[in-house]
């Protein structure tokens, strides 16, 4: 269940309410009593953890260490593939022709 954040817009109380999604929105204040009491917009209260994430991989400005010896092998192990060897030329039958 997600833990919303109120706050009297009278007497400033405010509140933080264990609620489920579909609970009415508290609208009196348990402090004043008055309905003055209103939901907050507030972030979200979760992280995001492991590799894979913005904070862990790409803040930084440096790449992460795994994948990077092999990335730097790999493009030197292409270029001489890029170049074709020349093809055998077919082998001449030089058999006789009037034999069947």
């Amino acid at each position: 269940m997600p833990i919303y954040a109120y706050r009297c817009d009278e007497c400033g109380f405010t509140k933080d309410v264990l609620q489920k999604i579909s609970d009415p929105v508290l609208t009196v204040c348990p402090s004043c009593s008055k309905e003055a009491f209103k939901k907050q917009v507030t972030a979200a209260g979760f992280q995001l953890k492991g590799t894979g994430w913005y904070v862990t991989d790409f803040r930084g400005g440096t790449p992460p260490a795994t994948g990077t010896a092999a990335g730097a092998a790999a493009p030197a192990a292409a270029a001489p593939a890029a170049t074709p060897a020349p093809a055998p030329a077919p082998a001449a039958s030089g058999g006789d022709k009037s034999s069947t």
